[in-house]
Order: C-alpha cells, then sequence, then structure tokens
C-alpha cells in the first residue's frame, strides 16, 4: 500500500474520501484432459498434452480474444442516446452567446464563462415516446465575474437556445480546469510551501506546475466558527479543497488549505 506524505503538512489523509481500493482478481486455468494422459500421445491417443491443449489445439479450444476498434459515433445521435462529441461541442458554441462570451468570466480571470459540462436534456413530457422528438442538451458554465452557475438548454435540431436559468449559491462538481487552477493558486502561495516540500521528498525535484499532480478534491463551504474569515463567502464564492497525488507516488495530504476560486486566495483551516 502506498505511503501518504505527511512530514510537512501534517496528519495522514485516510478514508475512502480519497483512497480508491483496488481489488486483484487472481484467475485460475484449468486444461482440460490431462489428468492421466500421456504426452507421447500413449492411453491408446485418448491423451491430451497439457502443451497441446494451452495451444488451443485440442476439441473445444477457445479462439484467442481479438481487439476490435470501436466502431465510429457519428455526428449526431438518436433518442436519449449519450451526446455524441461533435454534438457536445455544438451545444457548446450555441449555449455561449456572444454577449455571455463578452461578459462572463472563466477560472482564469479570461473572457467567457467556465464550461462544466454538456449532457442530453430530458425530453419534454408530452415527447416522451416520440421517436421524433428533437435532441436536447443541458449546457451548465460558472461565471466567475457574477458567481453564478448559468444552464442553458440547446435544441440540436434547431441550434435554438429553449431555456436559460442563472442560479446564484450552487456549487455542482469542478471540472478538470478548476482543480488545475486551484492547485496552481496554492503551489504559488506561501502556504504552498509544505506540499512543495513534500512533493521535493518524494520525487527530489521541484513542484512547480500542476501537470505533476493528479489532482482530486471536493468544493468547500463556509461553516460558521470553523475557519478564518477570509472563508466566509464560500458558497457564495466557488470555493474548493485539493486532494493532491504525486503522479505515481504518495498522496499529499492538502485537506488543511481552502482555494476560493472567485477570490483567488489561499487559506487555512484550524484542524485542531
Amino acid at each position: 500500500m502506498r505511503k501518504i506524505v505527511h512530514r510537512h503538512l501534517g496528519k495522514v489523509v485516510a478514508g475512502a474520501a480519497i483512497a480508491v481500493a483496488g481489488t486483484a482478481v487472481m484467475v485460475g486455468i484449468t486444461l482440460p484432459g490431462t489428468a492421466g494422459a500421456d504426452e507421447t500421445g500413449g492411453n491408446n491417443g485418448g491423451g491430451q498434452s497439457a502443451q497441446q491443449a494451452a495451444q488451443g489445439q485440442g476439441a473445444g479450444a477457445v479462439p484467442p480474444g481479438v481487439v476490435e476498434q470501436a466502431p465510429d459515433e457519428g455526428d449526431k445521435g438518436t433518442g436519449n442516446d449519450p451526446l455524441t462529441d461533435d454534438e457536445m461541442d455544438r451545444a457548446a458554441q450555441l449555449a455561449a452567446s456572444p454577449q455571455m462570451r463578452s461578459a462572463g468570466e472563466d477560472v482564469e480571470g479570461d473572457r467567457g464563462p467556465q464550461r462544466l459540462g454538456v449532457d442530453v436534456a430530458e425530453p419534454d413530457a408530452d415527447e416522451l415516446g416520440d421517436a421524433n422528438a428533437p435532441r436536447r442538451a443541458e449546457v451548465s458554465f460558472y461565471d466567475y465575474k457574477a458567481d453564478a452557475l448559468v444552464t442553458r438548454i440547446v435544441n440540436l435540431d434547431t441550434g435554438k437556445v429553449e431555456e436559460t436559468s442563472t442560479e446564484h449559491g450552487v456549487q455542482p462538481p469542478l471540472s478538470r480546469d478548476e482543480y488545475a487552477e486551484a492547485a496552481k493558486l496554492l503551489i504559488a502561495d506561501p502556504l504552498g510551501a509544505g506540499m512543495k516540500a513534500d512533493f521535493k521528498d518524494a520525487t527530489d525535484k521541484e513542484l512547480t506546475s500542476p501537470e505533476q499532480l493528479l489532482l482530486n478534491g471536493a468544493v468547500y463551504r463556509a461553516t460558521p466558527g470553523a475557519q478564518p474569515a477570509v472563508l466566509d463567502k464560500c458558497g457564495e464564492h466557488r470555493c474548493v479543497r485539493l486532494f493532491p497525488k504525486v503522479k505515481n507516488g504518495p498522496w499529499i495530504d492538502a485537506r488543511s488549505f481552502v482555494i476560493d476560486l472567485s477570490a483567488r486566495k489561499v487559506a487555512k483551516l484550524d484542524m485542531r
């Protein structure tokens, strides 16, 4: 079992929230017709050597498996099938209107909201079972300028945005880009010195980029009295606690740090 680096950051990371346990299954293979058989073809020719059976020369031998290339998913799906890559890209482009792209802001502070996800949208109640019902996509963005979750329903047949909802204080799971930006902020902050020291201990290399880590984490919401005042807006702001792991190495305990992506600040929780 891989150790967890906690020399500089304190407590050991534990529990299913961070570590994923894998189970290895040993498969035994029994070769038929080998018990008591003469490897030279004795027993009136009724025996079969283990080598012959392993080579697939015996009756009923299973042919070797063949890996086939996945079929082309096509440009467009049907019904409630998952969206194709082309449909997801088209839906995201249709959902991000010019006004949204000019007014919104992503996790890095650039123009345009942060894309979170694109999924097939549920059909309307009167369209259930209708094979000709239009295909729709639900596209979600986080606008860091307004600290708002923006969700849009796009009709992929007509190319029109049919519904738009804007919610504040709603924090869906973070995207890969948001994890990377959180790690970048922590690495650059003085509070990240312990994480960098742990990385150096584990790899004998300097930690300079999120690309050197495998990143996971969770949205953090403010709890009155349980954190420094700088984190009071977490929940209204988009905040994250990181669970970083050295690639091909140990976990690094960064649970005591919260990165406020909206304010672009790092704070340390009182873990006593």
